[in-house]
């Protein structure tokens, strides 16, 4: 840059004037080269550093984030390429620029691209991410920095580092404040070999403690019972005419021989509910037994309403109107002579 001075006669005064080279104003490489904004972007969602590595001043960055400019700033030090707000496909890119090259997306968002789809996932749920915990990150706007001494290996999901199913299922429930959505999440969990009850414990217990009520009282409950199918059956027998009077009592004929353990039994009505567990444990085996169990039903005269573990997740509703219809078919007959064990 020059400086060139001019004196005018006799006014005895200077008019300075400031040059830039060539006599024009440097813009950098971007405004001869739009597309190398598109190029240093992901999305559309690039660093304020990126750009002013093309040569353009933060002065301009900041022009043109103000409300009616072309672009928008989602995080500190991270812009998008729009007017419009940020899709959330963008957030996640954006919350990774943000907060650097180690860190990996939990919960909720995590859950979503790992498969969960039964669960009921909060809809707004913003980007959590975890860094390593020297990391001097804030939470800002969309995005949940967890800093963690205990980052876990990053399951990768496109170009996206994800939280392993666990760690991701646990961060998720601890921020869910209700108890239905936290028990269909680790029902989910389970029943789809995404977790075990054990790595589940592990984790609630070496992981951070904030909001492990709820999520420690659900594994608590599903632990006690023969399944997790069981926990979200009892759950929804709260909303029958007539609940069950026994749950995995045995059951005999008149001539005392076995019949049957039903997961639930209506023993005013002679009324048996089995959820089987096709979905998920087919085998031929399994599905033998199954016949053979039906058929000692029907030798005593027993009905039996037969439901599959993802109706309970999928269709609690009508599973609660086609047993308040059987109970009132199996009351319209008279009681079959069979008996329940006396204990559990």
């Amino acid at each position: 840059m020059g400086v060139v001075v001019h004196r005018f006669g006799g006014w005895g005064f200077a008019f300075v004037a400031v040059v830039l080279k060539i006599g024009l104003v440097k813009r950098g490489r971007w405004a001869d080269h739009p597309e190398l904004l598109q190029q240093r972007s992901r999305l559309g969602v690039v660093r304020v550093a990126s750009l002013e590595a093309l040569g353009m001043p933060s002065s301009t960055v900041y022009r043109r984030c103000l409300p009616d400019g072309p672009w928008r700033r989602v995080l500190p030090g991270i812009v998008v390429l729009q007017t419009s707000p940020p899709t959330q496909e963008q957030r996640v890119v954006a919350a990774l620029l943000f907060a650097g090259g180690e860190a990996v997306v939990t919960g909720v968002e995590a859950c979503r691209r790992l498969g969960f789809r039964d669960a009921e996932l909060p809809a707004s749920a913003g980007v959590h991410v975890l860094v390593p915990h020297e990391h001097k990150l804030q939470s800002s706007g969309f995005l949940t920095v967890e800093r963690t001494k205990r980052m876990p290996t990053a399951v990768p999901r496109g170009r996206v580092p994800l939280a392993p199913p666990v760690r991701a299922v646990l961060d998720a429930a601890r921020r869910i404040r209700t108890v239905d959505p936290v028990a269909k999440l680790l029902i989910e969990a389970i029943q789809r070999g995404r977790c075990t009850t054990e790595a589940l414990s592990y984790e609630l217990e070496h992981g951070t403690q904030r909001g492990t009520a709820i999520p420690r009282r659900v594994l608590a409950q599903i632990e006690r019972l023969r399944s997790v199918a069981e926990f979200h059956a009892r759950r929804i027998v709260a909303d029958v005419a007539v609940p069950p009077t026994h749950w995995n009592h045995e059951l005999y004929g008149p001539d005392d021989s076995y019949v049957a353990c039903p997961d639930a039994w209506w023993d005013d009505v002679g009324l048996a509910w089995e959820v089987d567990s096709l979905d998920f444990h087919f085998s031929v085996d399994g599905y033998a037994k199954t016949l053979a169990r039906n058929t000692r039903y029907a030798e005593v005269g027993v009905t039996v309403v037969q439901t599959l573990p993802s109706r309970l997740l999928n269709d609690p509703a009508a599973v609660v109107a086609e047993l308040n219809a059987a109970y009132q078919a199996a009351a319209a007959r008279p009681r079959p002579a069979v008996r329940i064990a006396t204990a559990a």
